[in-house]
C-alpha cells in the first residue's frame, strides 16, 4: 500500500508480522485572526476521503476528524489523540509539551484574549508543564527518514494550540490515552498535497512507535 512517501507491505502468508490497530481521532482548526485560511481545516477534512479511497496508513482507522473552533472554550468538547495546528514557520513541528498558561496575542474567534491565567487552575501556576508520552524521538526519526523537514518543538505557544493541547494532554493521562500535537506550515510554505502525504506518513509513524 502507497500513501505519498510511505509504503507498506503486508503478506500474512510469507511470516510478515501484520500492521498494529490503532484508532486516532484527528482534529483541526478553523481561521482566526491573522490566517483566513487554515491547512489543518483542509487537511482533517481531507483524511476522511483518504480513508475511503484505502489510501491511510496499514492498521490505522480513523475515530473521528473533527475541525474545531479556533476558541479555547470552544475547542473543548473534542480533546484528544492527534491534534493539527498551524504555525508560520518552514517546517513541521512535533510539540514536546504545553503549559499550564494561556495568555492570547490576540482574542480568539469567540472574543476571548485571556492574560496570564492558569489553563486550569487547579493544577497550580502558569509554570507548570505536561509532557506528552509519545514517542516523539522515534516519530521525528521515521518521519526524517521518509524525507520530511520535521523538528521538535518545546514551545506550542500560548494560544488557542497549546490551551487545546494543554487540557488534552491531561486527559490523557487520566485516561491512560496519548495525545499529539503537531505544527503544520502554510499551504504557501508547503502545499496541500504535500502535507496530506506528510499527515499519512504521520499516522503511520505513530502507529509504528505507539
Amino acid at each position: 500500500m502507497k500513501s505519498g512517501n510511505c509504503i507498506r507491505f503486508q503478506d500474512k502468508e510469507m511470516g510478515f508480522e501484520g500492521p498494529k490497530a490503532v484508532t486516532i481521532h484527528v482534529t483541526g482548526f478553523k481561521k482566526f485572526e491573522g490566517v483566513s485560511e487554515n491547512p489543518t481545516e483542509t487537511l482533517v477534512n481531507n483524511l476522511m476521503s483518504f480513508q475511503k479511497k484505502g489510501l491511510l496508513p496499514a492498521g490505522v482507522t480513523l475515530g473521528s476528524c473533527t475541525v474545531l473552533e479556533t476558541a479555547g472554550n470552544g475547542a473543548l468538547p473534542v480533546l484528544y489523540k492527534l491534534h493539527l495546528g498551524v504555525s508560520g514557520a518552514q517546517e513541521f513541528a512535533l510539540e514536546q509539551q504545553a503549559v499550564n498558561e494561556a495568555t492570547f496575542p490576540c482574542p480568539d474567534e469567540l472574543g476571548w484574549q485571556p492574560q496570564k491565567l492558569p489553563i486550569v487552575a487547579e493544577d497550580g501556576g502558569t509554570s507548570w508543564k505536561r509532557e506528552t508520552t509519545c514517542s516523539v524521538e522515534a516519530i521525528l526519526k521515521f518521519l526524517k527518514n521518509k524525507g520530511y523537514d520535521v523538528t521538535i518543538s518545546n514551545n506550542a505557544g500560548r494560544f488557542v494550540c497549546n490551551y487545546v493541547y494543554y487540557h488534552s494532554l491531561r486527559f490523557a493521562e487520566q485516561k491512560g490515552h496519548k495525545s499529539l500535537f503537531v505544527h503544520v506550515p502554510l499551504f504557501k510554505t508547503i502545499n496541500e498535497e504535500r502535507q496530506m502525504q506528510f499527515v499519512a506518513c504521520l499516522l503511520e509513524a505513530i502507529v509504528s512507535t505507539c
